[in-house]
Parts: C-alpha cells; structure tokens; sequence
C-alpha cells in the first residue's frame, strides 16, 4: 500500500468519525497572522483562521474546536472555536 493510500485512508477515517460539525480537542501547533494551525488526530491539521481564535492561543495549548469543513481531496480542515 502506497504512503498516498495510507493518508487517503487517515482522512476519510477522520471524516467519518468526526465529519462536518463534529467537537475535537486540538493541540495548537503554531500560531501565525491568519490564525491558529492545530493538529487533529491522528495527526490531521487544521486551520482556526482570523478573527476565529478569540481566545489567546499559543503553541502546544489544547484548544476545544469544531469542525467547519473537510476537504479529503486537497486535505484541508477548517475548524471554528466549539
């Protein structure tokens, strides 16, 4: 099985588990000027974009979220304060 087959299996996991609309706890990974990019497991990043993260979030906090959208094709979640 190739690495693409295997990340394509993570995501659509994660989409079935949380799908659209779903809370998570999220570690933020790295704060920058468009907001906050957490990880999701297992290992899935997302993006909680400006002016979205009103709380002060800083690096390696947990952060409660809910999932905005999923794209599997490009591999991008977007995710809102829960």
């Amino acid at each position: 099985m190739s690495q693409y087959q295997i990340s394509q299996s993570v995501w659509r996991d994660f989409l079935a588990r949380f799908g659209d609309g779903g809370t998570i706890t999220a570690t933020v990974t790295r704060v920058v000027p468009f907001g906050a990019l957490v990880e999701l497991p297992p290992g899935v990043p997302g993006l909680l974009p400006r002016p979205e993260p009103t709380t002060a979030a800083e690096s390696g906090s947990p952060i409660e979220v809910r999932i905005a959208s999923v794209d599997v094709e490009h591999r991008r979640v977007s995710v809102v304060p829960a």
